[in-house]
């Protein structure tokens, strides 16, 4: 689509008048006619208003015309729901958020990432081992670890994981190994629902927000597992099945 009809559309979704977008970002009713009319495009700083007032990135307002892809892992960011945000809560179209959360970089050794993605990218057509090799001639092309030096926080963040994983392993969970590596998760696809004594249904983490968590088998062997979850202020720790189902609450810890 091109910019006019993506503004059009995401304004009728909204359900907003012409006059309450343009309050919205500082315009006159007539500009965003003009750029549903295609004679106008918005300017910079009023696509990054429009970004925040539809929360899609700037390249979907333009028509996607460019093909992004994750400048630290090589992902494709086909979906806005997976470009990561800056700490104003803005897009960053370079990183997923998996690797850029609320303007924190989470990866910072090359090989601990290429682990993580050869993990996912393993399928019938495409060996471990060939993951692999593909991973360790992408990752060094991208923009991130070409300008490590530059980007990267002189480990701050790897210390703040190291710390929360010492607080999780002090916690001592019967049947939870030690904890040894947090990657980063997306709440959308960890945000489990639990069971409430009262027989509601109730989810704890946020969809659109980035943790810290790993998974880990019972070691007792039996087909239960346990989902770590955390971040700046609290701990989760629950049991499930192995496809996700009856997870049960374990902990749940304010740091």
């Amino acid at each position: 689509m091109d910019t006019k009809q993506v503004i059009l559309e995401l304004r009728t979704q909204k359900g907003m008048s012409q006059d309450e977008l343009a309050e919205k970002v500082f315009v006159s009713r007539q500009a965003v006619s003009r750029w549903e009319n295609g004679e106008t495009v918005p300017n910079t700083e009023t696509l990054k208003l429009l970004s925040k007032v539809f929360d899609v990135s700037i390249n979907t307002l333009l028509g996607s015309p460019r093909k992004l892809i994750c400048q630290c892992c090589g992902m494709p960011l086909e979906d806005d729901d997976i470009i990561g945000h800056n700490h104003d809560g803005s897009f960053n179209e370079d990183y997923c958020k998996w690797c850029y959360a609320d303007g924190t970089y989470t990866y910072n050794d090359m090989d601990d990432l290429i682990e993580v993605c050869v993990k996912n990218m393993v399928s019938e057509n495409f060996t471990e081992e060939q993951a692999r090799s593909y991973m360790k001639e992408l990752i060094p092309t991208l923009d991130y670890w070409k300008k490590y030096d530059e980007l990267s926080d002189n480990g701050q963040f790897e210390e703040f994981k190291k710390k929360l994983i010492n607080e999780i392993n002090e916690l001592n969970v019967d049947g939870m190994p030690k904890v040894e590596k947090l990657n980063a998760l997306v709440g959308k696809y960890v945000n489990l629902e639990y069971r409430l004594p009262n027989g509601q249904a109730a989810k704890f983490l946020n969809d659109a927000k980035t943790y810290l968590g790993n998974q880990l088998e019972c070691e007792y062997g039996d087909d239960r597992c346990f989902g770590v979850v955390a971040d700046m202020d609290f701990i989760l720790i629950c049991t499930y099945e192995e496809d996700g189902k009856n997870p049960e609450l374990v902990l749940y810890k304010k740091r």
